[in-house]
């Protein structure tokens, strides 16, 4: 990465950050919420002021060029950004700093931390860009089974390696960013195109070992779609699988590693499935007049198999708090791309899905449609939300979302009953009412992934306390009706109660046995998916 070092509290890099137009829109948004003039906000301690525990060990000389214990390094990797992560950091809580940051530039020295780590009884955490919104890099120490904790960051094992332009794909090392990784791509007229939130400071490493979902919402939703073949180190040794477009030979290899959040190993450097860059787009927005009739919009594209590359519904109120309505109707920001053929066909027939029912189309077609109106005002929202934390959390508003994925027969009594608990949740531990929006982030031919917001007036000094009976309101009503307790933002150790009970027992068995003979000593990210 070049430039400013990132934040060791808040969204991006140190200078970062909403504009005051942007905090004035937003806060304005919340006065109006919670009927307040303005609100109780907290100072969130600076870099200098923070604590940190003297380190447990220290590097030995083989490791010491590229290992520090340096009082920012420490600090900037104690927490991913979670709603929890951002709480405790702005009350000064570092305990879980880890004792050592490694920043290994070759697998061999991956391997040498693991071997070490292994050694001295401490954890090792993986942390890609740090952007776990579901606590997945929280180092541990428990002073029993883990003595210390080592966290290793890939940042070095950067950039494109190999280019095969006439199978589409390339060699990335695991450590590359977002803006890097598409940089290198350019020049060859070729893009991964997979966009998540956290686009600019998440890893090629961290979107596989998580599952991410990106900017497509049909077809490729997943990094899943993507991955080609990998290299993982294990403590017990490399891995590669081989590199071939499919396979039917037994179960995936690939698969066992994509989605296992560290706990199996570090990727070090895949093979990516890539795409020419788009030259052709055509896009729009559809307002309705309820987020039911969207969705029926939505399933009729789906299933019409047009695939667009975004098929994303708001709800009213979650139109109205990012500007792209007013309240009183739902928005749909609908468009396609493509690097071969115009759309202009693909684009007619979603419309017309759109008007079966009841949608009433703004101008649509143009190139940079998906840029202006209600589409480009939500899409600039959804770049800049992530920045939000850093004042709203110090004003004791609990502002969090979850996500899900159900099929169409039981999506509408479904999001009834989850918004319904988690609205109840929300009045019982604030006493004041709050307010749970939905929108799709990503489309399927048999359901969609509902992608739930939820706004509380909390209080200082129960902020964690709040955010928890929430969130537990909302994940149970996710799996008792029928839901995954995630669609695309991982496990880490928030998603753990809920994941347990969704897992099948004996695939639980086979993760442990898959776990006890690549990380025999259990120093890979424990707690994360399964216990020690």
């Amino acid at each position: 990465m070049t430039g400013a070092r990132l934040k060791h509290y808040g969204w991006g890099r140190e200078g970062e950050g909403m504009s005051a137009e942007e905090r004035d829109f937003l806060l304005g948004r919340y006065r109006a919420k919670f009927a307040r003039d303005d609100f109780d906000s907290i100072a969130v301690p600076r870099l200098e002021e923070i604590s940190l525990r003297a380190p447990c060990i220290m590097p030995p000389a083989t490791l010491a060029p590229f290992c520090t214990t340096d009082h920012y390094d420490r600090a900037a990797h104690a927490y991913g950004k979670s709603y929890p992560d951002y709480v405790r950091a702005m009350l000064g809580d570092y305990d879980c700093a880890p004792d050592v940051v490694a920043y290994p530039r070759s697998e061999a020295e991956i391997s040498a931390v693991m071997d070490w780590a292994g050694s001295v009884g401490a954890s090792l955490t993986p942390f890609g860009g740090g952007s776990s919104v579901c606590g997945g890099v929280e180092p541990q120490v428990d002073g029993e089974r883990y003595k210390a904790a080592v966290t290793l960051d890939l940042r070095h094992l950067s950039g494109v390696v190999e280019v095969d332009a006439a199978s589409r794909a390339a060699l990335i090392e695991a450590g590359t960013y977002g803006p890097d990784l598409e940089a290198q791509l350019r020049p060859h007229g070729l893009t991964l195109r997979h966009f998540p939130q956290s686009f600019e400071y998440s890893t090629l490493g961290g979107w596989i070992a998580t599952r991410s979902g990106g900017h497509f919402a049909s077809l490729y939703t997943h990094i899943d779609d993507f991955v080609e073949s990998l290299r993982v180190v294990t403590p017990r040794g490399v891995i590669e699988t081989r590199r071939l477009p499919g396979s039917g030979a037994g179960p995936s290899p690939d698969r066992m590693f994509i989605g296992s959040e560290g706990i199996l190993g570090v990727i070090s450097r895949a093979w990516m499935r890539l795409q020419p860059r788009p030259t052709f787009r055509a896009g729009a927005s559809v307002r309705f007049a309820t987020f039911f009739a969207a969705a029926r919009a939505v399933r009729a594209i789906a299933q019409a198999g047009l695939f667009p590359s975004n098929c994303r519904i708001l709800d009213p109120h979650e139109a109205y708090n990012t500007g792209a309505g007013d309240g009183s109707f739902a928005v749909m920001v609908l468009a396609f791309e493509s690097g071969d053929h115009p759309l202009e066909p693909w684009m007619a027939r979603a419309l017309q899905c759109c008007t079966d029912h009841g949608g009433t189309v703004e101008p649509a077609g143009a190139a940079d449609a998906h840029l202006k109106g209600a589409a480009g005002i939500w899409r600039n929202a959804f770049i800049r939300m992530p920045y939000a934390r850093e004042f709203l959390n110090p004003a004791a508003i609990v502002n969090d979302t979850f996500e899900t994925a159900i099929t169409w027969d039981r999506f509408e009594s479904f999001h009834d009953e989850v918004k319904a608990a988690t609205e109840r949740a929300i009045f019982e531990v604030t006493g004041v009412k709050g307010e749970v929006t939905c929108r799709f982030t990503h489309v399927y031919p048999d359901g969609p992934a509902p992608y739930f917001s939820f706004h509380a007036l909390g209080r200082h000094g129960a902020l964690l306390e709040q955010w928890q009976a929430i969130k537990i309101a909302a994940s149970d009503a996710l799996i008792s009706a029928g839901g995954t307790i995630t669609h695309h933002h991982a496990v880490g150790r928030d998603h753990r109660p809920w994941y347990d009970r969704q897992r099948p027992d004996l695939f639980a068995a086979a993760l442990r046995a898959a776990k006890r003979e690549l990380d025999p000593h259990g120093l890979l990210n424990p707690g994360v998916l399964i216990d020690p």
